[in-house]
């Protein structure tokens, strides 16, 4: 959850102990009598294209297939002068790869059922992959290597390391069940040492099959051992980097534990056995997947930044497994290796927890409460409508019809204490009035009123508090959901995993860093005004019939599109529902509970235990 969005649900939890405060008559002390209720280290930014302010859009590059490489090393044993640089590409049903022999890896990878968030601005004469999400920054070389130390001390990476390959053609095509074994491997030195990758690529699958071979390395590799990382982290691909930063991060599977490193610089590592590791911005990510992890020896965690405009730091995340070297002749490691969409049945389908890198956010730092809820509730639902209403718009809108319908026993009691607590206040001004110069009678008379009609104090806020944990899994589901991206609905709602932009403001309203007005944020704000006004009477909370609307309409101009139609349905439904009660609904009585069913709330044990340690004081005072 982004720093916005924590702010936001930390201040409606302090409007919501502030509403609690006002309409609860508070204890006095005992004894008191009284008539008076980083600083960011910044990598130099990387050369764009031409692009509007506050976007991710990057120039298309262009280059030859075939590129010479300037000597790489002549401190690296396993480049010959004589090699250069080459590319191919292999297209499946999915994505188009394009692989070096610089690296003998992938260097850039188009997901042809993603759209760049620009597409609909390209010229329908340009190539069908600049209109394709492009994951790979080949500005900073991300991508996968092989690391390890030398015996001279020397830091080796086959990112430097120019390989020879199998691949006789400058582009293969794949369809369904075809596949395609490509290998590079490094020329073997005098004694034998080398190092070769082998991938197999498939017609119909974002993963693929790979090898590790090191052959003869024992005179080679110092410190027995050596690591597979993911560097240079992943494009950014989304219009507002702020928020696609706000949802990178790297992470691993280590042992039955999910670890999130999300900081903006720095590193985080452990020893241990390591399941799989993963880098992803909002909606994709990299995994890495050893086929035996047994054999893993531990983690790093790491990220760097730079700054992305003038507004967003881009968080670059580094992640990494260790394995141990023992002087083996022959070394070999296989993983599963995935780059594609953050798509939690993709990634479910794979099995070994994968799919815990689709995060759903957290309630207060207790991620089991939240994710569950979206995870077997509220994502099922919401893609199960969609199998049938192709419309994501009207999706959400029934969706959130049902999801008020589920809640209408906890929003009734609501309804019901308000309106016992509405009916209840002339008699609490009446005991004011009476015991204005004795607060601690006043209390104590005021539960009893409580007890005698059967009311807790509480019960209006405790429904709203239990309800918190869906509220954020539902923030958390929009938030994340990648089957929303790129989906319109109507008029000017273009794309639900946006805001729906009506216009640029002149200046950025401090701390919550707006500066577009978005429609929905507009209407579900002046549908939380008509529900406040709808159910606040008591004047003492008269304040925050304005000042929730104003503060939510706010902290919702940044969010999803598909977020704000949701609450604005939900606030409709919830009008709708008020106005039934108060209007056909079965009148609320108050009704003096008999002595024998009434039951002590915790206001009032609290009140009679404050005044028990009142006289126990005084008792001790006489005694003195």
């Amino acid at each position: 959850m982004d720093r916005q969005a924590t702010i936001g649900f930390i201040l409606i939890g302090l409007i919501l102990m502030v509403w609690l405060y006002w309409s609860t008559p508070q204890t006095p002390p005992p004894g008191t009598k009284t008539g008076k209720d980083s600083l960011l280290v910044l990598d130099s930014i990387a050369k764009q294209g031409s692009k509007p302010k506050d976007t991710a859009k990057t120039a298309v590059e262009k280059g030859d297939t075939t590129t010479k490489t300037a000597a790489v090393s002549a401190k690296n044993p396993f480049t010959p002068d004589s090699l250069s640089e080459k590319r191919f590409t292999v297209e499946n049903d999915l994505v188009i790869m394009e692989f070096s022999t610089k690296g003998g890896t992938l260097r850039k990878i188009y997901l042809k059922d993603y759209n760049n968030w620009f597409h609909d601005t390209i010229p329908a004469s340009a190539p069908k992959t600049q209109r394709f999400v492009q994951l790979l920054d080949t500005a900073r070389g991300s991508g996968l290597t092989l690391e390890f130390v030398d015996q001279p001390g020397r830091k080796v990476s086959t990112s430097d390391i120019i390989f020879n390959t199998t691949a006789d053609k400058p582009s293969y095509t794949l369809k369904g069940k075809d596949s395609l074994v490509v290998e590079f491997m490094t020329t073997p030195d005098s004694s034998g040492a080398a190092i070769a990758f082998k991938y197999v690529i498939h017609g119909d699958k974002y993963e693929l099959g790979l090898s590790v071979k090191m052959s003869n390395l024992n005179d080679v590799i110092a410190r027995n051992q050596y690591q597979i990382a993911w560097r240079k982290g992943l494009n950014h691909v989304e219009q507002y980097i702020k928020d696609e930063a706000n949802y990178s991060n790297a992470s691993v599977m280590f042992g039955d534990e999910h670890v999130i490193f999300n900081s903006e610089s720095g590193k985080e590592e452990q020893t241990g056995q390591v399941n799989w590791i993963s880098v992803k911005n909002k909606y994709f990510t990299t995994a890495l997947i050893p086929a035996n992890p047994q054999l893993t020896e531990g983690y790093e965690l790491s990220a760097t930044n730079y700054q992305a405009n003038a507004d967003a730091v881009w968080k670059v995340y580094d992640a990494s497994v260790r394995y141990k070297y023992t002087g083996e002749k022959e070394v070999v490691n296989n993983f599963m290796f995935y780059v594609g969409p953050a798509d939690y049945k993709i990634l479910k389908d794979y099995g070994g927890n994968l799919s815990e890198i689709v995060d759903f956010g957290s309630f207060f730092g207790i991620r089991f409460l939240v994710r569950p809820i979206a995870e077997f509730f509220l994502l099922p639902l919401f893609i199960f409508l969609y199998s049938f209403i192709p419309n994501y718009g009207i999706v959400i809108i029934i969706f959130s019809l049902i999801i008020k319908v589920i809640l209408h026993p906890l929003t009734k009691n609501t309804y019901a204490s308000m309106k016992k607590m509405q009916l209840l206040q002339p008699k609490i001004k009446e005991l004011k009035e009476k015991f204005k110069d004795d607060p601690q009678k006043q209390q104590k008379e005021t539960m009893a009123l409580y007890s005698t009609y059967g009311i807790n104090p509480a019960g209006g806020c405790l429904p709203m508090i239990l309800q918190m944990p869906v509220f954020i899994a539902l923030f958390g589901t929009f938030q994340t959901a990648i089957q929303l991206r790129g989906e319109g609905f109507i008029w000017w709602i273009t794309d639900l995993s946006r805001p729906d932009v009506l216009f640029a403001l002149p200046f950025t309203i401090p701390l919550f860093g707006v500066h577009e007005v978005s429609g929905l944020a507009l209407l579900m704000g002046v549908t939380t005004f008509l529900q406040q006004k709808m159910t606040t009477t008591d004047p003492s909370q008269k304040a925050l019939v304005y000042i929730m609307p104003v503060f939510l309409t706010i902290l919702f101009m940044t969010f999803p599109s598909g977020l704000n139609l949701y609450y604005f349905m939900f606030n409709l439904f919830s009008i709708a529902q008020q106005y039934y009660v108060n209007n056909y609904g079965k009148q609320v009585e108050l009704v003096p509970v008999p002595a024998d069913k009434r039951k002590k709330g915790f206001m009032s044990r609290l009140t009679e235990a404050a005044e028990k340690s009142s006289q126990m004081q005084q008792h001790n005072k006489k005694r003195k």
